[in-house]
């Protein structure tokens, strides 16, 4: 493993554990040159998994995408990155058990936004507008009243 901070390529393993799902391993490493530490995830490497855009394409599945996205919808707000890295965890999961090699990319979206709501509500409608495309201030403003709708239910 090269060190992120200085390309050198020996480090020591600090803290070994599973994620909290078990599907991964978490390992804390420090570099033996310049001293910093960062975090490796290990996962078992699955059968490939076909996405289906939109216009019928098909392309493998991207567990970074799927991050990358949900680290734009949690910018500047109170989320974890374990949490959003679970989130990417569930969601790829779950895509696996539910098909047998390839998913729409709007379940995978659909996925992403059923878990965000369950988090944050701000960052779920941030990526509902980027993921539905909202054409107006109508259609963001409908996915608003359904949140505080549901969150008034729950008081």
């Amino acid at each position: 493993m090269r060190c992120p901070f200085c390309g050198y390529k020996e480090d020591k393993v600090v803290d070994s554990r599973a994620t909290a799902e078990e599907s991964a391993v978490r390992r804390r490493r420090e570099c033996l040159k310049c001293g910093k530490r960062f975090t490796t995830y290990e996962y078992v490497e699955e059968v490939s998994l076909l996405v289906i855009k939109k216009d019928g394409r098909r392309e493998a599945f991207d567990r970074k995408k799927v991050l990358a996205g949900i680290i734009r919808a949690c910018e500047k707000r109170p989320v974890s990155v374990e949490k959003m890295e679970e989130v990417a965890t569930q969601v790829e999961r779950a895509i696996q058990k539910k098909s047998d090699r390839e998913a729409a990319s709007s379940k995978i979206g659909e996925l992403v936004m059923e878990k965000l709501k369950l988090i944050d509500d701000v960052a779920y409608v941030r990526f509902a507008s980027v993921y539905r495309q909202f054409k107006d201030v109508g259609q963001f403003m409908v996915e608003l009243k359904d949140i505080l709708g549901k969150d008034k239910k729950k008081k």
